[in-house]
């Protein structure tokens, strides 16, 4: 299998198509996806690894259509999405018990939001993690408020939210402002076939964890561990002990504490922070983009 043989998704106005394509390959029942998963595991067939990402397309496409308030092309998603779904394949361990679709719920989530976030070029990647929660969870916090995707938060909703979020007030209608200047509307067809004929709002789902939502999310934790758990091997002792008691705790020891500790000068122990920031982040953009290529050349 490569890319190649896999359904083609020529841009926005060829989603009808697309969509419809892809419902013609067969949903596997859980005997036929884990006999397939291990053909491809411990024989490497390409033919199995074939079946199982074609049979989850319609997996990705779902996933990848409830970020499309983000302004980003639908094609685009779907297509980062598909590179998430082809790296799960490629890690999926069917002994374990979990459907494949349980386990690749994260990888396509993950492939799609990274996406988004590098086209907004709103952080960093490893950074920022309360902004990162924020942009993603901020329009449903204000449908809860009973505020219209497409209407700014006034000054006392965005204290409100402030307080929900713990994070200032300015944050909060900052972000808002640049999410609202890309908005569209929920009524925007995804299908313009008259026998499937669906809006935008048509595929919003119960905003509920599901139980494969709480295993992905799981399973997210786990892949974010082991990436900071490899990049800290790449840190001195010093570098290590002052990267997790400035950035890893809840409440972080002062940079005067911690010069102090090491006989050394605030200014000096700002730096060793900081060059362990950049050593992990650049370790675990290295390991991502690693798992990435390795994905797209799986077969």
């Amino acid at each position: 299998m490569t890319v190649a043989t896999l359904p083609i998704l020529s841009g926005d106005s060829g989603l009808s198509r697309y969509l419809n394509e892809i419902k013609q390959f067969p949903i596997l029942s859980a005997e036929e996806e884990f006999m397939l998963a291990k053909s491809y595991t411990e024989h490497g067939e390409s033919e199995a690894a074939h079946k199982l990402v074609t049979s989850h397309l319609r997996l990705v496409a779902k996933i990848a259509m409830q970020y499309r308030g983000y302004g980003l092309p639908v094609a685009d998603l779907i297509s980062e999405g598909n590179l998430g779904l082809m790296r799960a394949v490629k890690k999926f361990e069917p002994d374990r018990g979990f459907r494949l679709s349980t386990y690749a719920m994260w990888w396509i989530k993950a492939s799609v939001t990274e996406y988004i976030l590098r086209s907004w070029s709103l952080v960093k990647m490893g950074s920022m993690s309360a902004q990162k929660k924020l942009f993603f969870s901020l329009r449903k916090a204000k449908r809860k408020l009973g505020i219209i995707d497409a209407q700014e938060i006034n000054p006392e909703d965005a204290a409100r939210l402030s307080e929900q979020f713990k994070m200032p007030a300015a944050d909060i209608t900052r972000m808002d402002r640049r999410m609202t200047a890309r908005d569209f509307s929920l009524n925007a067809p995804v299908s313009h076939s008259d026998e499937d004929s669906m809006e935008f709002v048509d595929t919003l789902e119960d905003e509920g964890p599901s139980p494969e939502a709480v295993a992905a999310d799981e399973q997210e934790i786990r892949v974010r561990r082991d990436y900071l758990k490899d990049a800290m091997r790449e840190l001195s002792d010093r570098e290590r002990h002052i990267f997790v008691e400035r950035r890893l705790t809840e409440d972080p020891i002062t940079l005067e504490a911690l010069g102090e500790h090491y006989g050394i000068s605030r200014e000096r122990v700002r730096q060793l922070e900081n060059r362990a920031f950049d050593k992990v982040q650049r370790a675990v953009h290295n390991a991502a983009l690693e798992d990435e290529r390795t994905s797209c050349g799986m077969v």
